[in-house]
């Protein structure tokens, strides 16, 4: 144990911020770590826009489900898998671009901006910020594309609300090791190897809204099976060329 670890192993979502930008300093700092997390093959295919623009983060928090926490927060990021300048060197220097398009090359650059994304998380809280990722801006792609004037071969992924929290929480309990790490081989579970963590999720939930939420993990699992959402993506992914092949 040491103090990265304690720190990775404190990490809880934050959803309320103090009405506090952060500072230049800070934001340089935050994009220096994201920028130093590993990437394929050394392409970086990602890009980071800070949206510190009111009316901006408005906007992207109606797509997202209007989250407060995007407009009241000290910066908010989005992510971007971004191969258009891949693209723009291919075409400066004569060479095939076609393989940009390839579901392989959107994959590369989708991982590379999560490694980014969560190196930047880590830095924040080891700054003692807080920090939530919101992936409901995938709610409507072509929406916060446009107002984010990202060109092709390029979308949003996801953004990362980062600032000074009014209150502090505790972890949310994960699934037991055994569950998730598989030696060698995989090794399959049965339903009842998840009995143990419900009856945690179930306490947790119960003890953090007062009683007002009881369930399970398996039981929050099932209820998101009913429905699949964001069916638009394919298609407009396809439009900004990427992952058509």
């Amino acid at each position: 144990m040491n103090e990265t670890i304690e720190g990775i192993l404190s990490h809880y979502s934050v959803r309320d911020f103090k009405d506090e930008a952060l500072t230049e300093a800070e934001i340089a700092l935050l994009i220096k770590s994201a920028q130093a997390a590993s990437t394929s093959s050394f392409v970086q295919a990602y890009s980071i826009i800070g949206v510190s623009d009111k009316a901006l983060r408005e906007a992207i928090s109606e797509v997202a489900g209007k989250q407060p926490y995007i407009v009241k927060t000290g910066q908010f990021f989005v992510f971007v898998a971004d191969l258009s300048r891949h693209h723009q060197i291919g075409e400066a220097r004569g060479a095939e671009t076609d393989s940009l398009t390839s579901m392989e090359r959107f994959l590369v650059a989708t991982v590379d901006a999560t490694l980014a994304a969560q190196n930047m998380a880590i830095a924040a809280e080891s700054m003692g910020l807080g920090i939530c990722y919101i992936g409901g801006i995938r709610n409507d792609l072509a929406r916060v594309s446009d107002l984010l004037q990202i060109p092709d071969y390029a979308t949003p992924l996801f953004g990362l609300t980062i600032g000074h929290p009014t209150t502090s929480s505790e972890p949310k309990p994960r699934l037991a090791s055994e569950l998730v790490y598989h030696e060698n081989h995989y090794q399959p579970k049965g339903i009842q190897d998840f009995n143990e963590y419900d009856d945690t999720i179930r306490d947790y939930y119960a003890a953090r809204t007062g009683g007002k939420r009881v369930e399970g993990w398996t039981d929050q699992i099932e209820r998101s099976l009913k429905y699949a959402t964001r069916l638009d993506l394919k298609e407009f992914l396809a439009s900004k060329n990427l992952g058509k092949k």
